[in-house]
């Protein structure tokens, strides 16, 4: 069956190849990025029946006008693939003071798929990137408060979006299914090469993980859960995520900053 399913950040990396192997499974591919000429290329490059959609998810806004552009062309979306990251950048701090690690990977999903959840039937996915690298969340940073390494806060971006699944699953009991995936460590994406100067593993490995979290019924009964594609299998994220203090603490910190 055809669904139409959007991959963020798919203009090049893990979320390229995912879509370019979605699209050519026959399904209808929102593709997204910052960059307007890569989105063409992109586009290009994968054929098939593909839309493109570019959005800066270091600004909240931009994020919560490219949901509302999706919306404006489709009264179905069945699947979701918050792909869309950043590790290392030159100047981490925005001008609203936040740290764009956690914008990007922790507060634009949330935005985007709050704006689409509406859109999104009951028998879809949401697919949240986690990572094997993940740590407790300092609120005090991650509200623009404190400063952080790259890895500290690119883990406790991770950290974070992995919470919200849970929570986000918890208040959706019968659908859509929302899970967090490690699709694999030090994969040949661009951030790998940029973060930690190794040409890095196959993509394929990632990108077939996101495809299966996506459609395979492996993961229709998982809700909740978080799969960790090194081990092969769903599993425990960092015991942090099983504190319910922790947790209360980083979703009132979310909903305070979104609202």
């Amino acid at each position: 069956m055809t669904k139409t399913i959007l991959v963020t950040g798919s203009t090049d990396g893990i979320g390229l190849l995912t879509a370019r192997k979605l699209a050519a499974a026959g399904h209808k591919v929102l593709l997204h990025g910052r960059s307007a000429a890569k989105l063409e290329a992109a586009a290009k490059d994968i054929g098939g029946d593909v839309e493109t959609y570019s959005a800066d998810l270091s600004s909240l806004e931009e994020t919560a006008a490219f949901a509302d552009a999706i919306r404006a062309k489709h009264d179905r979306l069945d699947v979701l693939i918050n792909n869309a990251g950043v590790l290392r950048v030159p100047n981490p701090t925005l001008p609203s003071g936040l740290d764009v690690r956690f914008v990007v990977n922790t507060f634009a999903p949330y935005v985007l798929t709050e704006r689409l959840l509406p859109i999104i039937p009951k028998t879809g996915r949401i697919v949240n990137l986690s990572s094997a690298a993940q740590a407790p969340v300092d609120v005090s940073a991650m509200m623009g408060q404190a400063k952080l390494d790259h890895m500290e806060a690119y883990a406790q971006s991770k950290l974070a979006i992995t919470i919200w699944t849970q929570e986000l699953a918890a208040s959706l009991p019968t659908g859509p299914v929302v899970v967090a995936v490690n699709p694999g460590s030090l994969l040949a994406s661009k951030m790998v090469k940029e973060g930690f100067g190794v040409a890095g593993n196959d993509l394929s490995i990632g990108a077939d993980i996101l495809i299966a979290a996506a459609l395979d019924n492996g993961f229709a009964d998982k809700s909740g859960k978080y799969f960790d594609n090194d081990a092969g299998r769903f599993a425990s994220p960092n015991p942090a995520a099983n504190d319910s203090s922790h947790r209360k603490a980083v979703m009132q910190a979310i909903e305070q900053l979104i609202s």
